[in-house]
């Protein structure tokens, strides 16, 4: 089995939500390559599905794409934060919902060639309406969508944020094998 040893790292950038080092490592023939490593403190991501089959995101400008996506609601994890309190408190912030059941669906590691996040899937099922209180710097608009309309966008690369993608197909999954099905 192969692997890599870390030798050293030097810390290159600290910022707001994600930090950038600079490893030094040792492959298994011996050489020495530099890594770098965004070390994130991880997330989760949440698949709010209504009992007709219709499902809550969210449409929001990514400044990396220079436009906006639509998503799952979403959110990074807190300093020692565990995920299922934030997922709770990220479904209630973005979209005012709250879940009288949250399945996880597992955990995903998001670009494991240089990052760390992991992020945790959540299926929040039973849901009740309040109101959204998205973060000061958030600027979304919450929209439905049917679970069989996502699924199409997913596979037709109409959707492309990876983690919605992921949670709608593992969603989808789960239902299916649970026999619950839309009312229509």
């Amino acid at each position: 089995m192969a692997f890599e040893e870390r030798i050293d790292g030097e810390l290159k950038y600290h910022g707001v939500i994600v930090d950038v080092v600079l490893d030094r490592a040792k492959l298994i023939n011996g050489d020495i390559v530099r890594r770098e490593v965004v070390e994130h403190p991880g997330g989760v991501t949440i698949i709010p599905v209504e009992e007709d089959g219709t499902v809550w995101c969210v449409r929001q400008f990514r400044y990396p794409f220079g436009r906006e996506m639509l998503e799952c609601p979403a959110g990074k994890l807190e300093k020692g934060e565990e995920p299922l309190p934030a997922a709770v408190r990220e479904l209630a912030e973005e979209t005012g919902l709250s879940a009288g059941r949250m399945v996880y669906l597992g955990s995903i590691c998001t670009s494991p060639g240089f990052s760390t996040e992991v992020l945790h899937i959540y299926l929040a099922l039973d849901l009740r309406r309040g109101e959204a209180h998205p973060d000061e710097d958030e600027f979304l608009n919450v929209e439905k969508h049917s679970l069989d309309m996502l699924t199409e966008m997913a596979m037709n690369n109409e959707l492309d944020d990876a983690k919605t993608v992921i949670a709608v197909l593992k969603a989808r999954r789960w239902l299916e094998e649970e026999k619950w099905s839309a009312r229509s």
